[in-house]
């Protein structure tokens, strides 16, 4: 049972952490405007494509993985 516990409570940082990323996330300076972010503007199509920041969140993402696992 202890697992389940710890699980969910990891579940809801993450949760509230992409919350605040999507509150926050206009008010990032630089995010989603990085070079290497796809941006397609015509009349009647918007295509975005955040290749970029994608990238960086993924390795924060995993860099934050990482130093969990090692303080276990």
């Amino acid at each position: 049972m202890s697992t389940l516990g710890r699980g969910l409570v990891v579940a809801g940082l993450v949760l509230v952490a992409v919350g605040l990323l999507l509150t926050l996330g206009p008010s990032i300076p630089l995010f989603g405007r990085l070079p290497g972010d796809l941006r397609i503007e015509r009349p009647g199509l918007r295509i975005y494509v955040p290749i970029t920041s994608c990238i960086l969140v993924s390795a924060a993402v995993s860099a934050a993985f990482w130093v969990f696992s090692k303080l276990r």
